[in-house]
């Protein structure tokens, strides 16, 4: 399990959240790379999974995007591996994630790994996200600079830069360290060493696609967004082409009275939860007799890692539990358990329920066992 050093999580989001960056110096102590560049290339060849070299040799920028099925080609120079949600895919590096779990999991997007050679980065850059960059081994001088306007630049199509700064942070990262660098700080960070990094980054959505989203969701709704614009109060004016500065609020009024429908709970926390119902379901069904054993004789299940699972509070006794357009329903008194069920790849009973919250728990997991969510040595799972 890796436990955060030298950070105190109140003072933190009080003083550096979105505001400034900050250089943590052992926040993981005798810090262990949950994988090693080997691992990353295998993950870069998978059909599904994003991957992409960045790499520069006599001044010239490219950048190749995976799978690959070789990597002769592409890695010269000096080069960098970067492969996106490894969480979701090697459970050591989930656990990562758990050391960051003073900050909503509806705003944590995934983790991304990067493997470079010395030399090797991706050029001063802004990102529009928080991020923590843990340094794995190896180190990496990390350049960091202020908010402000920065003149955009483009070596290449697929990289995005900026004009080099005057940093306000300016180290080398060993081992263990991490640096945390809010939205609209340009930093630039080049190996000295074979290194291994892992960026923590967060959601942070547009209005575009927000409302995109948000658009989707409710033309599938028959029973609800049906309003219709009225004028029953419509009076004569000199020019039937102008649109009155009343009509216009009327209409803005109609659409925030959308946003302001009680499904747009629904809607949103089922767009930042995550659970594919793509997967070939698992063999046998179980029932809830089967389950409840199961946990009672101290045996594990297993989170899928792509599942993203959040909850919202509807009373003082019952929260609604999302995972993507999937609701359940659930007692506030099982909190306790429920929240390291939904975020640790790995859980098993420990005894600390009554009869009745243990039945709740045991009807829960038994839907999502039958779905794919999570799995356990009763069943079999195509891979």
């Amino acid at each position: 399990m890796y436990q955060l050093q030298h950070i105190d999580p109140a003072r933190f989001l009080r003083e550096y959240w979105q505001k400034k960056p900050l250089l943590i110096r052992g926040g993981f102590n005798n810090f262990e790379d949950p994988l090693d560049e080997h691992d990353l290339a295998g993950l870069a060849m998978e059909e599904d999974i994003d991957a992409r070299v960045v790499s520069q040799q006599d001044g010239q920028w490219q950048v190749e995007q995976g799978p690959f099925a070789s990597f002769d080609e592409v890695c010269k120079g000096q080069w960098s591996l970067l492969v996106q949600n490894v969480d979701g895919y090697i459970d050591e590096a989930s656990l990562l994630l758990s050391a960051f779990d003073f900050i909503p999991r509806w705003r944590v997007d995934d983790l991304m790994v990067s493997f470079s050679v010395p030399g090797a980065g991706v050029g001063p850059h802004l990102d529009q996200y928080d991020v923590f960059i843990i340094q794995g081994k190896g180190t990496r001088r990390w350049q960091v600079g202020e908010k402000g306007e920065h003149a955009p630049q483009l070596p290449h199509p697929k990289l995005s830069q900026v004009a080099m700064f005057e940093p306000i942070i300016d180290a080398e990262l060993q081992c263990g360290d991490i640096l945390y660098i809010p939205p609209g700080f340009p930093h630039c960070g080049v190996a000295l060493t074979d290194c291994l990094n892992y960026s923590v980054g967060f959601r942070a959505p547009d209005q575009k696609a927000l409302l995109s989203d948000f658009a989707d969701f409710a033309l599938i709704q028959s029973e609800h967004f049906n309003q219709r614009y009225a004028d029953p109060e419509l009076a004569s004016r000199e020019f039937a082409g102008e649109i009155l500065p009343a009509e216009i609020d009327a209409v803005r009024q109609m659409m925030k009275s959308a946003l302001d429908s009680p499904l747009f709970d629904q809607w949103l926390a089922s767009y930042m939860s995550f659970a594919n119902d793509t997967v070939a379901l698992p063999t046998p069904l179980l029932t809830e007799t089967q389950v409840k054993d199961y946990l009672l004789d101290g045996q594990p299940v297993f989170r899928s890692l792509d599942v993203k699972a959040i909850w919202r509070n509807l009373s003082d006794s019952q929260v609604m539990l999302h995972l993507g357009d999937s609701l359940y329903p659930a007692s506030v008194d099982i909190l306790p358990v429920l929240e390291p069920l939904l975020s640790a790849p790995g859980w098993f009973y420990a005894g600390e329920l009554t009869d009745a919250e243990l039945d709740e728990i045991t009807a829960l997991l038994t839907q999502w066992l039958n779905r794919g969510y999570w799995r356990c040595d009763l069943q079999d799972v195509d891979d």
